[in-house]
């Protein structure tokens, strides 16, 4: 079967193409995004796609003009993908549904740490000869609350590990995590939880719900001072909202490693470039705001199993016109 990759960097290739050795699969990879005009250079058979790529209904439209029957996603979201017109077009969509998720909450962990010490700013001012502690100061986790909103598998490895630390735990989620209720988490209203959050992480997929879940409207709600990790879905957090709630202090620390217009950002090399969005651009001006760009995902047992998972995906499809993991109409409804 035929499968053109898009959005392809080497890594992708390197892992992806260890997973499917001796598997009868042709992949053929482009580094350029899923859109209107690279839809035609889809072969029949199967599309491999990425976070940004763009699934809407044109580009759906050109590819099942050309044969497509399989949009095989490297990711465990799907939210960029007009899943109705999928279906009346007879795509069939299979995600990795879980791939690490030790390798984003421990990611989350990493950007909760180097805000708190300010390891971004400390390690920049010894490299300048600069050993002074002014503006350096932080706070013991032990003792915090911490609010994870969504705690599917990532949220409750991030709890286990918070636990480790002392920490209080909160959750929000409309299905409560037997494994974080042993952990001692008590389970709250929106509200509540963010009112109550010392720190507050953000773990849910994005929906209709979900959608600028942080905007304007809950700043008052915050806890003056709090600090902000998303590491879910960029538009999850009205970026807006939060640049108003860093000027005033209402948010203390912002830690994001997803932005709501990072599809022209994320995963390339701007170094020699004038970036012009003047958002993110006033984002980067805080000292007590910290940005990756995308990469919690990016260990090398989370790129073998998502590869791995990918591949499984693929063989099953061109076995018996079905994948082991299709977003089923139950999902495209908006349930479990």
């Amino acid at each position: 079967m035929d499968v053109t990759v898009y959005s392809t960097k080497p890594y992708d290739r390197q892992f992806l193409d260890a997973a499917a050795t001796g598997q009868d699969l042709a992949l053929h990879f482009l580094e350029a995004r899923l859109t209107t005009d690279s839809a035609a250079l889809a072969r029949a058979g199967a599309v491999c796609a990425f976070v940004n790529d763009d699934l809407s209904a044109p580009v759906l439209r050109v590819l099942a003009d050309r044969g497509v029957r399989l949009i095989a996603l490297r990711s465990a979201g799907f939210n960029h993908v007009d899943l109705p017109v999928a279906r009346d077009l007879g795509l069939h969509v299979a995600r990795v549904p879980a791939y690490s998720p030790h390798a984003v909450a421990e990611h989350t962990m990493a950007l909760i740490l180097a805000l708190n010490r300010r390891i971004h700013r400390a390690y920049n001012r010894v490299r300048e000869g600069n050993f002074a502690l002014d503006g350096l100061l932080g706070f013991d986790l032990h003792g915090k609350t911490v609010g994870i909103i969504g705690t599917g598998k990532i949220g409750e490895v991030l709890a286990r590990i918070l636990s480790g630390f002392g920490c209080r735990l909160l959750g929000h989620d409309p299905f409560p995590n037997p494994v974080c209720e042993a952990l001692g988490m008590d389970y709250v209203g929106r509200d509540e939880i963010l009112s109550r959050s010392d720190i507050l992480s953000l773990h849910c997929p994005l929906t209709p719900e979900t959608h600028h879940l942080i905007r304007d409207e809950v700043l008052p709600l915050l806890r003056p001072g709090m600090m902000l990790i998303n590491t879910s879905r960029g538009a999850v957090v009205e970026t807006q909202a939060v640049i108003r709630g860093l000027k005033e202090g209402v948010i203390g620390g912002l830690g994001l490693d997803v932005y709501e217009e990072e599809a022209d950002l994320f995963f390339e090399d701007l170094s020699d470039q004038v970036l012009h969005d003047d958002v993110f651009a006033r984002l980067l001006t805080f000292p007590n705001v910290l940005i990756t760009g995308h990469q919690a995902f990016f260990t090398r047992e989370a790129m073998t199993n998502i590869a791995e998972t990918t591949v499984e995906n693929l063989i099953a499809f061109r076995q018996s016109g079905r994948a082991p993991h299709e977003i089923s109409v139950e999902m495209i409804a908006g349930k479990p």
